[in-house]
């Protein structure tokens, strides 16, 4: 619209038409100072009414400073950039406003035109040329303006839906994100949603624990199935509670078996330390849960330290896992231990011997494995507590 201002006022100035050539000068001026108070203001409501209201009455304001629709020729059609303006930049309600006003302006400017205009132009009257004009214009900027606002209606009509559909999408990626998280280590599934390689880690060294109930089978028997589902829901909820509060991973249940693993974090220390105290939190917790002592249960615990292999497997229903000697150990010796126990091996007593308390060592007898030394874990050393806290591990048993 500058730009047309500026033709304009070069041709009105070489035509002699003084006033004509004033007005856009003052249009251009207008649109600066506009500019210049939304840079400053950053208020795009005041500045996109004003200038609308500009491009719709200036041309008419032109047209009516020179004569009638012939003279003028025509230029009150670009005033039709006010109500299509308005609908870019409010919307296609919105826009029905502007294009009425640009209506009545236009029968407004006909109807002078009709009653002032005399004469005729190649033997047609003048006032039908005037009313002409107005019709042909009329229906013209009519036609575009509906085509438009059609148009305008439909896009929105679909960005609505899409951002509906965008918004659903979002809802079940956070859903499926949860429910990977839920199945996975925190930063297995961040791998997993990042990646689409196979994922395989080998650990030089971590700590597996393996739980499990004693004398679950013939607890079972006397329960209905739904039962002990609520029951092993409960304990396991209990467990998941702990393994969450020693920033450990769970790995599996198998049964009525627990296993947990720590050291998976690349930026994890004391790790052993960590699964040590979650084992005597458990075995402490069976000694003061009422869930526990209503049912008469307890566990006996494994754990091992030492290499593995971590893995994602399966393609439809994922699964975390984690294979070697060591996660065989610890199932081994969870099967060996006596209810209410704990049994480490070598590798893991010897990195808790000066902050913990044991029992006596015994030998075992595995198979596939021989002869293996074991360890009845007892309780943390209270002089320690402060040590192992500089490892961020809650100090003291639960």
């Amino acid at each position: 619209m500058n730009l047309a201002a500026a033709l304009w006022a070069v041709i009105y100035t070489l035509t002699g038409l003084a006033l004509p050539n004033s007005l856009p000068l003052g249009f251009q001026l207008c649109s600066a100072i506009l500019l210049f108070y939304f840079l400053r203001t950053k208020n795009f409501a005041v500045y996109r009414f004003l200038q609308l209201a500009l491009f719709l009455f200036v041309p008419f304001v032109l047209q009516w400073s020179i004569g009638s629709f012939v003279s003028s020729s025509g230029i009150v059609l670009l005033a039709l950039l006010a109500p299509i303006g308005a609908m870019v930049v409010y919307g296609h309600r919105e826009s029905i406003p502007w294009f009425v006003a640009y209506a009545v302006m236009m029968v407004l400017s006909g109807a002078f035109d009709y009653f002032l205009a005399e004469g005729d132009a190649d033997g047609i009257p003048l006032k039908t040329v005037a009313m002409f004009f107005v019709l042909n214009f009329t229906i013209l900027s009519t036609i575009v303006f509906l085509l438009l606002r059609y148009f305008v209606k439909q896009k929105d009509k679909y960005q609505e839906e899409l951002f509906s559909q965008h918004a659903l999408l979002s809802a079940e990626r956070a859903k499926s994100d949860a429910l990977i998280s839920s199945m996975l280590p925190a930063p297995i599934a961040e791998r997993l949603k990042n990646q689409t390689s196979a994922i395989a880690d080998s650990y030089a060294d971590i700590t597996v624990m393996f739980a499990d109930l004693a004398n679950f089978t013939e607890f079972a028997e006397a329960l209905s199935p739904s039962e002990v589902v609520s029951f092993l829901n409960e304990v396991f909820t209990r467990l998941d509670q702990l393994a969450i509060r020693y920033r450990l991973d769970k790995i599996k249940t198998v049964g009525d078996a627990y296993m947990v693993v720590g050291g998976l974090a690349t930026d994890r220390t004391g790790h052993v330390f960590a699964v040590a105290d979650m084992a005597i939190a458990i075995q402490e917790m069976t000694r003061t849960d009422p869930l526990f002592l209503r049912h008469g249960t307890a566990f006996h615990i494994g754990i091992a330290t030492g290499p593995a292999v971590a893995a994602v497997i399966g393609s439809t229903r994922l699964s975390y896992d984690v294979w070697g000697d060591t996660v065989n150990l610890a199932a081994r010796m969870t099967g060996e231990a006596a209810s209410g126990s704990i049994e480490v091996d070598r590798a893991t007593f010897r990195r808790l011997a000066s902050r913990y308390d044991f029992g006596e060592a015994r030998k075992v007898v595995f198979k596939g494995k021989g002869e293996t030394i074991v360890y009845a874990l007892m309780r943390r050393k209270p002089e320690s507590d402060d040590a192992v806290e500089s490892l961020g591990l809650p100090a003291g048993q639960p």
